[in-house]
């Protein structure tokens, strides 16, 4: 029964990142540039040590992209109607995915660019 348990959870798990996935545009997007970064790394054969940091940015800005999505959808939820502390507490979220996605693309910066220089 218990091991039914855990994949009960784990497939719910799984139908939040496919739904996502499939309704949630700046996911998406986010799952481009992942994509897109892991081909680079591929491509530039990166050292473990430079795949772990890029896993690590990559599932935090996926993590704080999906988190940002529960406050705007549960906001939405308790608070249908325009309000300014909704708004604040929307903006809040939508900051946290800002700062992680900056902070991927200067840690994708390092690890890249002096790569790319070796390439001219």
């Amino acid at each position: 029964m218990k091991d039914k348990k855990k994949s009960i959870g784990f497939s719910y798990a799984w139908n939040g990142l496919r739904e996502a996935a499939k309704l949630e545009r700046n996911f998406r997007i986010h799952l481009l540039f992942a994509v897109l970064v892991i081909i680079s790394g591929f491509l530039f054969k990166l050292a473990p040590s430079e795949w772990a940091i890029i896993i690590f940015v990559i599932g935090f800005v996926l993590v704080t992209e999906l988190i940002n999505t529960v406050i705007e959808k549960v906001i939405d939820y308790i608070k249908p109607d325009i309000h300014p502390t909704a708004k604040l507490i929307k903006d809040y979220a939508a900051g946290a995915v800002l700062a992680a996605a900056i902070t991927a693309v200067l840690i994708g910066l390092i690890i890249f660019v002096p790569k790319l220089y070796t390439l001219f």
